[in-house]
């Protein structure tokens, strides 16, 4: 083949190579068709989201006014009287026993363990709740001051038992704190004083039960029966507990 021949053959390919290839044109919407109609408020959000803002706090004042009307205030305030020491103290007992399940090597297996501490855990924050919530109800209601509250055995008409629910809550709050920063308890020495600290829970579950059966209304028989048993689980469980602790280590759990 001759050199002309050939470098117009290699000349017609690198056009070909070098030509762009045909590209297919979008349809053009018609000038009298609309387009998607724009939602978008001129703030950069939503048309609804603008309409439902201002609905939001009249829907809300609404709410409040009809349930202030319709005395459901009222009904949960008294409810709150009675049944927040109830799910206080209920909260705080489910804390206790999941506390010693926490601690059990025999049956559990450390996942299980792990799972009975978050329980443990939870049940606390959420009996803390309650236990804020009943005083608060408490002082609202006029059945108690705040001084009587915060200073053990000061109230004027049952010094004892509501002095027995302050050192209770206080000695929750204690164990909670510590239980939090349970870090700061490093070595020997810290970690004896953690455990020491920590089993006062069980000392103000003891004081709770007392408050919560003698200084409010009169319990039913079913809620006396369940108290009991839920002490005598607990007593037998920690029994158990520091005998398997002494027999192993001679120290305390």
């Amino acid at each position: 083949m001759s050199a002309p021949r050939l470098q117009s053959r290699q000349s017609r390919r690198a056009s070909h190579r070098a030509r762009p290839s045909p590209t297919v044109p979008r349809p053009r919407r018609p000038p009298h068709e609309p387009g998607p109609p724009d939602r978008r408020a001129p703030g950069g959000g939503f048309a609804g989201t603008a309409v439902l803002r201002p609905a939001l706090p009249a829907a809300l004042l609404l709410f409040i006014a009809v349930t202030l009307h319709s005395g459901a205030a009222d009904t949960l305030m008294r409810f709150l009287d009675f049944g927040a020491g109830v799910l206080a103290l209920v909260s705080l007992s489910v804390t206790v026993l999941w506390g010693l399940a926490a601690t059990d090597r025999m049956v559990l297996h450390s996942g299980h363990r792990l799972l009975a501490q978050a329980v443990h855990r939870g049940t606390a924050v959420a009996g803390l709740g309650f236990l804020g919530l009943h005083i608060w109800v408490k002082i609202a209601e006029g059945h108690t001051d705040a001084a009587a509250a915060a200073v053990p055995f000061t109230d004027g008409a049952r010094p004892g038992l509501i002095g027995l629910g302050t050192l209770a809550a206080y000695t929750f709050i204690a164990v909670a704190v510590t239980g939090a920063v349970r870090g700061a308890f490093t070595g020997l020495t810290g970690a004896r004083w953690w455990r020491a600290l920590h089993m006062c829970a069980y000392l103000a579950w003891g004081l709770a039960l007392v408050h919560g059966l003698k200084s409010g209304r009169a319990a039913a028989g079913w809620a006396v029966a369940g108290y009991a048993i839920c002490l005598t689980a607990v007593a037998v469980r920690l029994a158990l507990r520091l005998r398997d602790a002494r027999r192993n280590t001679g120290e305390l759990p």
